[in-house]
Formats: C-alpha cells, structure tokens, sequence
C-alpha cells in the first residue's frame, strides 16, 4: 500500500463518520465508497473496515437487509424534532425545490442561448457575408439597370397576343393530328401490310419521326 492510501484508510473512520453525520441517511459500503473515493481516495476496503470499525465501537448504527449491511448514524445524538419544526422544514424543502426548479429553468434558457450563440457567425464571418452580400446586389442592380435600358421590351398587349396565337396553333395542330389519325385507322383496318410500312410507302410523316411533341394545352 503507498504512503498516501495508507495515510487516507488511517483518517477513514473520522471521515466516514463525519460523511454519515452530515448526511443522516442510511447507505451501503459501496454507496459510501462510490461517494468518497474521488474526493479522499479511499479504497474499498479500508472503507469496509472503517465502517465495521464504528459499529462496533457504537458511533454508527449498522442493519442488515437481505445480504446487504446498511450503516447510517445514530440518531440518538441528535435532538427531538417538534411537529413545529418538521412543517418548517417541510416548507423549507418546498421552497428550496421551488427555488431549484427555477434555477433548471433558467439554466435551460441559457443553455438554449449559449447553443444559439454558439452557432452564430462570427463578426469577421459577417463581414465577410456582408461584402459578398453587397457584391452580389451590386450586380444585381447592374442586370436591372440593363434590362430597363434595352430598347426591345415586350408590352403586355404583344405577350398576350403571342400567347393567344400559340393556343390557335396547338388548337389546330391537335385537330389535323386527330384527323390524320383517324382517317390513317381507318385505312389501315383493311390495309394488308403493317402501319410502319403504309406510311412508308404513302409518304407519311409523323412527330415522333422529327422528335417533335405536341404542347399541353
């Protein structure tokens, strides 16, 4: 055992008592060990035998449940409590949990802040976005100052014109094809040789031949 353990599971006892002392509330060996360990850096045994050590010298309390010993203090060396205190201290927990409960809320809201600013350009990033930014509506207005001083704008009155020819068109080319169709069915129905080959041999030509397709209404 090093000099710094051995000195640690000599002062075991009077920290452990202490421990069970301040905390007045039952636990295991092991909870013990898990709560010191860090802090004075007990081992697992000294602490074992610290607490067997003041049960049998009567400063600690010691129970059996199951297979498991539980050790706490005695609760002989403290006062009575009145019904007055206990409601105090009854109160006392409510607010303090009221108090901690608004202490997690704010802590969220901070946390949620941090993770928001966390997040945040930088200021040299933002000047950065600010000059591309500038640069990029600066060309922006170049394009626009452009289109307003070309000379061949298209007035309305010519887009809806344009736009009522090519419904005149399409309307028309639906028609011819859907007659041509038909009339090309009903041919066929008596014709002996295929459809490709009718075509072929009259001098038909259809869309799909120049990979032309009919506009959607």
């Amino acid at each position: 055992m090093s000099k710094g353990r051995a000195e640690a599971a000599a002062g075991a006892p009077g920290i452990l008592l202490r421990y069970l002392q301040e905390q007045n509330r039952p636990y295991s060996a092991q909870d013990v060990f898990g709560n010191l360990q860090r802090e004075h850096g007990l081992g697992k045994a000294a602490v074992v035998k610290a607490l067997e050590q003041l049960a049998q010298q009567g400063k600690i309390k010691e129970k059996m449940y199951g297979k498991q010993k539980i050790y706490f203090a005695d609760q002989d060396q403290f006062a009575m409590v009145s019904d007055a205190d206990l409601q105090g201290l009854d109160a006392k927990i409510v607010a303090l949990t009221a108090k901690v409960q608004s202490l997690q809320q704010s802590c969220r809201h901070m946390e949620a802040e941090l993770k928001e600013l966390t997040s945040a350009l930088t200021t040299p990033e933002m000047q950065k976005e600010i000059q591309e930014l500038k640069k990029e509506c600066a060309g922006y207005r170049e394009r626009l100052k452009n289109i307003k001083a070309a000379t061949n704008h298209v007035t309305p009155e010519e887009k809806e014109r344009v736009y009522k020819e090519r419904q005149k068109y399409c309307k028309e080319w639906r028609k011819r094809k859907r007659m041509a169709t038909e009339l090309s069915d009903a041919i066929l129905e008596g014709y002996p040789k295929s459809k490709k080959q009718f075509f072929e041999e009259v001098g038909i030509e259809t869309d799909e031949d120049h990979n032309v397709k009919l506009p959607d209404p």
